[in-house]
């Protein structure tokens, strides 16, 4: 599938970090105010225990550092100028965005003279490390997220996130109004702003300025909402499958999977997404097959793929005679 180019790569700095998320994640800087512009591009966190002994083959720089009860303990007990030592190699790495210190401890001397000799922020934080480093990265993970735009428009059908796509005319917001009436739910119509999350997950949702509306050819602009109600919206879904409607002659269907036993897929952001090809032909309810292929896809989410079950018991058969 062609996708429209990715955004930039995002980042944030260490000071809108504190900003936004300070007093919900009890952070406050220690020392290293004058760098708090570091950047922070990914959402993992490291904990430096290896790096901290000596052990730096694979020391993650560019993520931030978090010094847990265990690497304070072993800051503690270990001998001051070793731990110091092995603090500048770490610290050496021009991309390290900041250190926090977890649990409410009061950050170690050698932990805070090495942090100001490589201008590196220091932070504490009163929550618990496990708790606090999962807060954190689900919050980098929405902000710094891949991001890419389809054009389509996004309907959750049985619990299933469906992008519906397909060439200008072919009827694809006229689908989604039809699964509207039926009852399933608009996430995003004309452009979809697709992020990638942890666990190679697609979500989905609408553009601000165009959330809730859809543009249907002869009627103009309509509210989904206030037609259809406030249970007829959604803020985002996740992308569970990919519908293709394909405007074709009556005499092409042919050229189309007419047993279920082929399969495929489309790459968003590097994630493989189960597609199907519909051919628009008039008579048909693409609405109504759209159903039918959500509730078939939450049956082979669950290990339950119909087609061949039904060719295997077919190939039984003709063994028997």
């Amino acid at each position: 599938m062609t996708q429209p180019p990715k955004k930039p790569a995002k980042s944030l700095t260490v000071r809108e970090l504190i900003k936004s998320r300070g007093k919900i994640l009890g952070l406050k800087t220690v020392s290293g105010g004058k760098h708090l512009g570091r950047a922070i591009t990914v959402s993992e966190i490291n904990r430096p225990g290896l790096a901290i002994a000596g052990h730096m083959e694979q020391f993650r720089a560019e993520r931030i550092q978090i010094i847990g009860q265990g690497e304070y303990a072993y800051c503690q007990k270990e001998d001051g100028r070793k731990v110091m030592a092995n603090l500048q190699k770490m610290f050496s790495a021009p991309d390290i965005p900041c250190v926090i210190v977890t649990g409410g401890a009061r950050p170690l001397p050698v932990i805070r003279q090495a942090c100001d000799k490589a201008g590196i922020p220091l932070l504490v934080t009163t929550s618990d490390t496990s708790a606090f480093i999962r807060e954190l990265t689900i919050y980098l993970d929405d902000q710094l997220a891949a991001i890419t735009y389809a054009h389509g428009v996004l309907v959750n059908v049985y619990g299933l996130g469906v992008l519906i796509q397909g060439d200008s005319g072919v009827g694809k917001s006229e689908c989604a109004l039809e699964l509207l009436k039926r009852g399933h739910i608009l996430i995003a119509d004309d452009v979809v702003e697709v992020k990638r999350r942890i666990g190679y997950m697609l979500v989905g949702n609408s553009p601000k300025n165009i959330k809730h509306y859809m543009e249907v050819r002869g009627l103009g602009i309509i509210d989904v909402e206030l037609l259809f109600g406030v249970g007829s919206i959604m803020d985002q879904s996740l992308i569970e499958m990919h519908v293709k409607l394909e405007s074709v002659a009556s005499g092409s269907l042919g050229n189309y999977d007419r047993t279920g036993l082929g399969t495929s897929e489309v790459h968003i952001l590097e994630v493989p997404v189960p597609s199907l090809r519909l051919p628009v032909t008039p008579g048909r309810n693409l609405a109504v097959l759209i159903e039918v292929a959500s509730l078939n896809q939450r049956l082979k989410n669950q290990g339950y793929f119909v087609a061949k079950r039904f060719n295997e018991s077919l190939i039984r058969e003709m063994a028997k005679k």
